[in-house]
């Protein structure tokens, strides 16, 4: 029989949808054939059968998994310390920042510890521990050197396009959060890194910072505030982008709608991905020698599928959450600082109420929240069924053991999801008391996978921070986790760079220095360098102009 020429058509499993992936021209004989081996071949390449993708493999030196300001981090961060080395991105959605990055989806908080209640923790004997609350504090003192940096030598743009100078408050009712919160502002108000913090239980004195929020409130119990200056609104959104903009430009490969399907290790030690392409439904294999995975709540999925064994026994528990935005400018105009509240009882640290100030699209706008609330998806474009595939034979006993730990929570979030209107509307009177329904909205804000795992105290502990897992030889890296998150990219990245690049290192640091002058050292143990650091990345990011508009 004559020779037939067949041109396969690749991508969906379901021969009745399959998409144009590649072409594939080969000879066969006779139609049973033909179609034994093209269904053959579809089979193997959905597969990702490395003989079947090894024609299309592309190379490159580091692969950076989500388009998030984490990835955007360190891909700048390594084309400064290394620009010859190739820098391939996959983003699932189709631009960058549109998940936990994005400006909506979390609270835009600088954060720095100047108001964040749950960083200083009361010990047994009434004082007050602040060590997270300086470990906060300068790590964002480096995400303001690096941005500065940035911005000095032309490489983003406009600072006023992302960051903005917004007073950070702590508020508190009722006599002992006003004894706690005094206790608080008495063991920052002599450190540098809080200079400037005021205390105030006086209502008047509070109608002056916060006449919004004071405006027909009831004084039937005490209340306080503290209140500094120099806190900060970050859009992170913009930002990443911004980012983004600028790795494009320094010519690294940006590939959005690319979801990344499986990671595997090759015998020389390289990492090769399996990655389907969103429009066309192609897959491709990319291989790189180190790859870094910040993909928010997907991250989790991938470093199981790595195999590592620094990622067993690690599960992830997704928390979603909902904000109260103002709709009436001139509400909006009555309110101009960031204040946080304490969580309740129960409630995860990233419940904390606060009424924010925000710049968003270069406009001024006001948010309440957030309302905690359960959704089994790891992202808020990610499947329901992400907590289940998350659940494997080695985190099972940690994943149950979890549940039974944290009964308060599952309680709290089940109370949180059966929130009415009207109990969310009282819930915003404890900060405006004159809140009227009508001005404002609900938003959907993003997904939070916290992290579970054992630790020496406890089984199925779920953790609030963030943290970076690598392989020992340092050749791929996730980071899991959420707040403070944004607000401390730069030392984030820079713990994956130190991990996983120790023999570049010691070559890389007089650069770092020059892109980050504290590198190395703690900002309290240098006074003079705090001050001049302070004093830089204020003029660079436009927030000494705002300083100087606030003294006249």
């Amino acid at each position: 029989m004559a020779a037939v020429i067949a041109r396969v058509e690749i991508g969906s499993k379901d021969a009745a949808n399959r998409q144009p992936a590649c072409n594939c021209l080969f000879k066969t004989r006779g139609n049973r054939d033909k179609l034994a081996l093209t269904t053959n071949f579809i089979d193997r390449i959905n597969n990702g059968d490395e003989e079947i993708m090894d024609s299309t493999i592309k190379k490159t030196d580091v692969i950076l998994i989500g388009a998030g300001i984490m990835s955007a981090t360190l891909g700048v961060l390594l084309k400064e310390l290394a620009p010859e080395w190739e820098i391939t991105v996959f983003e699932r959605r189709s631009k960058a920042g549109e998940e936990s990055s994005n400006e909506w989806n979390n609270a835009g908080t600088g954060h720095s510890s100047l108001c964040e209640l749950n960083y200083t923790v009361e010990k047994a004997d009434g004082t007050i521990d602040i060590s997270k609350a300086v470990k906060v504090n300068e790590e964002f003192q480096v995400s303001r050197q690096f941005w500065s940096y940035l911005v000095r030598r032309n490489l983003i743009r406009d600072p006023r396009s992302f960051i903005m100078r917004v007073p950070h408050m702590s508020f508190v009712q009722g006599e002992q959060d006003v004894a706690f919160l005094r206790k608080r502002y008495e063991a920052l108000r002599e450190n540098p890194l809080f200079a400037g913090m005021e205390f105030s239980d006086d209502p008047d004195k509070l109608s002056e910072w916060i006449p919004l929020m004071m405006k027909e409130r009831t004084l039937d119990k005490p209340i306080a505030a503290t209140r500094i200056e120099s806190g900060t609104d970050v859009n992170f959104g913009a930002l990443t982008r911004l980012l983004f903009d600028h790795l494009q430009n320094r010519q690294v490969d940006i590939r959005f709608n690319h979801q990344v399907e499986d990671i595997r290790r090759d015998a020389d030690g390289s990492w090769r991905l399996k990655v389907r392409e969103g429009e066309s439904g192609a897959v491709r294999a990319h291989v790189a020698r180190f790859v870094f995975i910040g993909a928010g709540g997907g991250s989790l999925h991938l470093l199981q599928k790595s195999g590592i064994p620094e990622g067993k026994g690690i599960g992830g528990f997704p928390v979603s959450g909902l904000f109260m935005v103002c709709k009436n400018p001139e509400i909006v105009e009555q309110h101009y600082a960031k204040v946080y509240g304490k969580a309740k009882v129960g409630a995860p640290p990233m419940s904390v109420p606060h009424l924010d100030t925000r710049f968003i699209d270069n406009r001024k706008s006001l948010l309440f929240g957030p309302f905690a609330g359960f959704s089994p998806k790891f992202l808020k474009f990610g499947s329901m069924f992400d907590l289940l595939a998350s659940v494997k034979s080695h985190n099972l006993t940690t994943m149950v053991a979890a549940g039974v730990n944290n009964m308060s929570l599952t309680k709290y979030l089940i109370g949180q999801v059966m929130l009415s209107k009207e109990q969310r509307l009282e819930e915003l009177r404890e900060f405006v008391p004159t809140a009227r329904l009508e001005d404002w909205e609900l938003l959907v804000a993003g997904q939070r996978v916290q992290i579970i795992k054992d630790t020496p105290q406890s089984k199925g502990t779920l953790q609030f921070g963030t943290e970076v897992i690598s392989a020992a030889d340092g050749s791929i890296a996730a980071l899991l986790g959420a707040s403070p998150g944004a607000s401390t990219a730069v030392s984030v990245m820079l713990e994956v760079i130190r991990r996983c690049f120790k023999a570049e290192l010691p070559s890389w640091e007089p650069k770092i220095s020059e892109m980050i002058p504290s590198y190395g050292k703690k900002l309290l143990e240098h006074p003079e360098l705090l001050q001049r650091v302070q004093s830089e990345t204020s003029e660079a990011l436009g927030l000494a102009a705002e300083d100087r508009a606030i003294t006249a």
